[in-house]
């Protein structure tokens, strides 16, 4: 018997969603019929020595509230994507091509794609120019000239 749908799955911090966060995940759901988006949990982005400004619970909620969003999980170490494609029945693994030929082992559980990412825009660099910045100049900050 055919499968049905395509189940995409995809991972991520998502700190201080922004535009490229969101363009990532509505191209991700374009490549199926399902969208399953793993978040690092706060504890996680500790052992990567990554520190995040909104916590786990509240990116979760974020994301879990796009319309294109399907499901949302914990993401609590690397080993777990592995686990995960089996467990969802994933038929596509998607990051950003910033991770590119990190993650082909999993090749041979499902599709596994590498997206373009936004030009212009990062979480990264919305820290820095608010670390510059500590002062707003007004009501808008514009972090990116173009998208």
């Amino acid at each position: 018997m055919k499968k049905q749908t395509t189940t995409v799955i995809t991972y991520g911090t998502f700190d201080l969603f922004h535009i490229g966060h969101l363009k990532l995940l509505k191209r991700a759901k374009m490549l199926g019929d399902r969208l399953i988006v793993g978040i690092s949990t706060d504890s996680f982005n500790l052992k990567k020595n990554k520190k995040t400004v909104i916590p786990y619970h509240e990116r979760a909620e974020i994301i879990k509230h796009l319309r294109f969003v399907d499901q949302v999980i914990p993401e609590s170490c690397w080993e777990q994507k592995h686990r995960d494609i089996i467990q969802h029945n994933v038929d596509i693994f998607v990051m950003g091509h910033d991770w590119e030929g990190k993650f082909d082992s999993l090749s041979t559980l499902c599709n596994v794609k590498y997206l373009p990412r936004t030009k212009g825009i990062s979480t990264t660099k919305i820290k820095s120019y608010l670390k510059k910045h500590k002062e707003p100049q007004s009501s808008s900050i514009n972090v990116v000239k173009t998208y």
